[in-house]
């Protein structure tokens, strides 16, 4: 192994420029979370509790064990897109350890809009369970979706990824032997009685849960009494802290909790500290961050076992360990060339025949450009390693440092080749192009349609076309547009970038190996 020594070249004003507005950043996600750890409004809340019900949080906790830790997926989503609601989308989801075994919660909130279901709910909720069905966890749902039919809203019904994935979800899962388990505390019609009928066993609130299949719910009481005579309540409870007891015990019963299967070393900290990160990510998205520092403060010992440190310089390769599990890292310091997307081709290959997991780090404006790029073959080396990144099934983990754009976004592991987690820094932006690039090229366009039309226009007009330009592609590329709309599983600061992805590792550690056969490389 060797030791990457840090050689920063950034003036100490710089840093501290840097780090002030990183803090800024940080400070700004911080308060989303807490917008969205306050759910619904005050009076719902407190009618909640008047009525002898537990929040949402607090269900969690108790069925959590106590000091679990909790991982939240797509916390933000729906932020700002249905005015007034508060990010969450009306449910809340992530992995925690119930009676010693790790557990997917999905728990509705019935303070924003009674727990009904609107698109970016189901959106969280499909993505929570693909989750569980990868890493093989125990699916623990809360339910209380309120009265209203979930296919009343748009966004909901009709596709795959909405309503009905849900049940499709749970149901195979189920034939897998993965556990469905379901607690109903509030009435829940028509469809989304399904989420709780077609679990493996469920236990319902006396007086409060009501399944009912149709569009109208009855009086819980009528309802229970159906529920009893039909089959559909296993278990009754008399409280939401009775039923969460209950929900602890079935999962205690579940037999045993599937062992790590990697040898797991004692963790060491980075040479250096991972919040120096702030002083080193750029405040300005044109200055090039030097990705090399970022990595040696994030791995163990700031020990990096390169490959191919000299060639295809502009990707940083090699293995490493975060929080003493195995890593092959694949980051980004530059565009990519052949000679980089060649050597990501071998270095995945030889993670996936060695079985160790992958994490993407992405700060990336796409793949080299120009006719040279052409003639020295940048479209089949760039197919080369978008074909191994795609066809390798070990655990593979996207995190977006700084700029994601293109093509670049596709092979450094984008949401749609189905990476274990999909992650951002609040500074992470991803798009088809960045904006600085998209303004110009539309202003070329109409560069053209001028010499065309025999016009013209002046510089200051050319700015003022390119503005809104690019303030279109900085807001649709904001880490925050991708939270809201579920495009990410995760916005997290740097600090804590390390511990989440030691419980991702652990977790990916409980299910077997799976071999991975590449298709055909562009030769």
């Amino acid at each position: 192994m060797s030791i990457l020594a840090s050689a920063i070249t950034a003036s100490p004003e710089e840093l501290q420029a840097n780090r002030v507005a990183y803090e800024a950043r940080v400070a700004d996600l911080r308060a989303r979370r807490t917008a969205a750890l306050a759910a619904g409004s005050a009076a719902a809340r407190q009618q909640l509790r008047d009525g002898g019900q537990m929040l949402v949080r607090e269900r969690i906790s108790a069925l959590l064990d106590p000091g679990s830790p909790f991982l939240e997926l797509c916390q933000l989503a729906g932020e700002g897109l249905y005015g007034d609601d508060p990010p969450g989308a009306g449910v809340v989801t992530g992995v925690g350890m119930i009676a010693g075994r790790p557990c997917m919660v999905i728990a509705s909130d019935p303070t924003v809009n009674d727990g009904a279901y609107n698109a970016h709910t189901c959106k969280r909720h499909v993505r929570a369970q693909r989750f569980a069905w990868q890493h093989r966890l125990p699916c623990v749902t809360m339910l209380q979706p309120g009265a209203q039919p979930p296919g009343a809203r748009q966004g909901v019904f009709a596709d795959e990824g909405q309503f009905g994935s849900i049940l499709y979800n749970q149901t195979r899962m189920s034939r897998e032997g993965i556990a469905q388990i379901c607690s109903v505390h509030g009435p829940a019609a028509d469809a989304a009685a399904f989420v709780a009928a077609m679990c493996d066993e469920v236990v319902v609130v006396r007086e409060r849960g009501a399944l009912a299949f149709g569009a109208a719910v009855p009086a819980p009481a009528d309802a229970e009494r159906a529920n009893r005579e039909d089959g559909v309540t296993d278990r009754l409870a008399e409280s939401d802290a009775h039923a969460i007891a209950i929900l602890r015990d079935l999962v205690g019963h579940l037999g045993d909790v599937p062992k790590q299967r990697r040898d797991v070393a004692e963790p060491r900290e980075p040479l250096h500290d991972t919040r120096e990160i702030y002083g080193l990510v750029s405040a300005d998205p044109r200055v090039p961050t030097s990705n090399r520092e970022i990595v040696l403060r994030l791995i163990d010992g700031s020990d990096l076992h390169e490959f191919k440190p000299e060639f295809g310089d502009t990707l940083i390769t090699g293995f490493a360990r975060i929080q003493g599990f195995d890593i092959g890292i694949l980051c980004n310091n530059g565009v990519l060339f052949s000679e980089s997307a060649l050597k990501a081709t071998q270095f995945i290959d030889l993670c996936c025949k060695r079985d160790i997991p992958l994490l993407f780090m992405a700060d990336i404006n796409g793949f080299m450009v120009g006719r040279e790029a052409e003639e020295a073959g940048i479209a089949k080396h760039g197919a080369k390693m978008i074909t191994a990144m795609t066809c390798a099934n070990v655990p593979k983990y996207t995190l977006i440092i700084g700029g994601s754009y293109g093509a670049g976004y596709l092979a450094m592991c984008g949401r749609a080749f189905k990476p274990n987690a999909m992650m951002m820094w609040p500074n992470g932006r991803a798009a088809i192009m960045g904006p600085d690039q998209a303004a110009t090229t539309l202003a070329m366009v109409k560069d053209d349609q001028h010499k065309r039309d025999g016009t013209s226009w002046t510089d200051a007009e050319r700015e003022a076309y390119k503005a809104p330009v690019r303030k279109t592609f900085e807001d649709f590329a904001n880490a925050y547009n991708f939270a809201r709309n579920t495009w990410c599983d995760l916005i997290v600061e740097p600090a804590e970038t390390r511990d989440v992805m030691a419980m991702l590792l652990d977790l990916a550690g409980r299910v077997p190996a799976v071999p991975s056969r590449f298709g055909v490389f562009r030769m």
